[in-house]
């Protein structure tokens, strides 16, 4: 076998195409494998809406299985109708309220507010108006607002693992909406779209839905359509559609993975998609670094360091560096700007090799303590404790950090 990385990355099979009740489906059946006490419906209560009915069911789509979530709003009464007015016409600022009464976390608001906002904005342009006066129509009713807002709690339930995609299928004809028939792929979905892989087959259906799209661009992004890298399939989950096509499931497969090492040498690094944010300070307490780098690195950054500069007019400064997951850039930036006095952040996308490392836990006398190895060419070159669980157990022993270390290396040469 080979060595496993432990990031955890999420491949669409969009070859039916991609609706927001199609990605619920697929995570929700990926949720589930993993934790069979998993519950979408507690999961959505957290959302600040109540006006509709969840149905989860097992059904099957040409010869195909998976998982049916459906939102039904629930129809109004004449009295509510009158005192809350039509709630499926909703602007930017009615979703913005909701996520603010909703009991979710800082991140989830944030990427929902960033998806409903970019999709104001796609709507403005195609009807030529500001993304204040928008209203959302289809996506502002109640199942859109759930399938978004669902998509991002589901994400964080799963670990904000990171998504790739096969081009999608955007199917074909025509569709009927709430501004009449139009094209497909609609407008807004269309221009959502701009810059991915799309194609279309099968019968002539609308298979990729604003959401659908909306989802795509937010979670995969236009450097996210790649094939299928090696690895080892964790669990594979599937969501329907709402129609079945007999020549093309409606269906949206999901495939959880780690990614991996080829046994057999063919690829001897691994390689993962990173991104380098840098700051010059010249105005900044040295004492004061300290503090951000752990708070950057509680943050999520893989690494932080500082560098030794010269800048203009001979002044000696301080070039902070972090390296952060794709997507996580502006969290780390935030923390940066906060917790220092510079006023930008650079941020430089690009790629890293590294050698295939794996960490395991291992019996000693000073307790459990993990170890990460590292290895090249199915050949392990080192492993070492980590130093977290080192300063630990010398803390709790009251002993110097290096006999630990002593101790603990000789423990495991002589299991060997």
């Amino acid at each position: 076998m080979g060595k496993f990385i432990g990031e955890r990355i999420i491949y669409l099979d969009a070859i039916a195409g991609i609706s927001g009740d199609m990605f619920l489906g697929a995570m929700t059946d990926i949720a589930g494998q993993l934790d069979p006490n998993f519950d979408l419906g507690s999961l959505l209560a957290k959302i600040s809406i109540d006006e509709y009915d969840l149905s989860v069911t097992r059904g099957k789509r040409a010869s195909i299985t998976g998982l049916k979530v459906d939102v039904h709003p629930r129809r109004q009464s004449e009295s509510e109708h009158a005192e809350h007015g039509a709630r499926h016409h909703r602007n930017l600022s009615d979703i913005s309220e909701i996520l603010r009464k909703s009991d979710i976390s800082r991140e989830v608001r944030e990427r929902a507010l960033s998806a409903f906002t970019l999709l104001a904005e796609t709507e403005g342009r195609v009807h030529g108006i500001s993304p204040e006066e928008v209203c959302f129509h289809e996506i502002g009713a109640v199942d859109s607002i759930v399938d978004i807002i669902g998509a991002m709690l589901i994400m964080e339930s799963l670990g904000w693992p990171r998504l790739r995609s096969s081009p999608v299928n955007v199917g074909s004809g025509t569709v009927r909406c709430a501004h009449g028939i139009l094209p497909v792929p609609a407008p807004a979905a269309a221009l959502l779209l701009q810059g991915m892989e799309i194609y279309s087959a099968g019968e002539p259906v609308e298979r990729t839905t604003p959401t659908g799209a909306l989802l795509i661009r937010i979670l995969v992004g236009s450097d996210g359509f790649r094939p299928l890298p090696c690895g080892r399939i964790m669990c594979i989950g599937t969501g329907l559609g709402g129609r079945d096509t007999p020549n093309l499931p409606n269906a949206l497969r999901a495939i959880l993975y780690e990614p991996s090492e080829i046994d057999e040498g063919k690829v001897r690094f691994a390689r993962d998609e990173v991104s380098l944010l840098a700051s010059n300070i010249d105005d900044m307490n040295p004492q004061d670094f300290g503090l951000v780098m752990e708070r950057l690195l509680d943050g999520g950054a893989l690494d932080v360091w500082c560098e030794n500069i010269l800048m203009k007019k001979g002044r000696p400064a301080v070039k902070l560096c972090c390296l952060t997951k794709r997507g996580d850039e502006e969290r780390v930036a935030e923390i940066i700007l906060k917790e220092t006095t510079t006023i930008g952040v650079r941020v430089v996308e690009t790629d890293r090799y590294t050698l295939w490392r794996n960490i395991e836990e291992l019996h000693t006398s000073c307790g459990d303590v993990r170890f990460k190895s590292v290895s090249l060419d199915g050949k392990t070159l080192r492993c070492t404790p980590e130093y977290d669980d080192l300063l630990e157990i010398a803390r709790e022993k009251n002993l110097p950090l290096h006999e630990i270390r002593k101790i603990i290396l000789r423990d495991v040469r002589s299991n060997l």
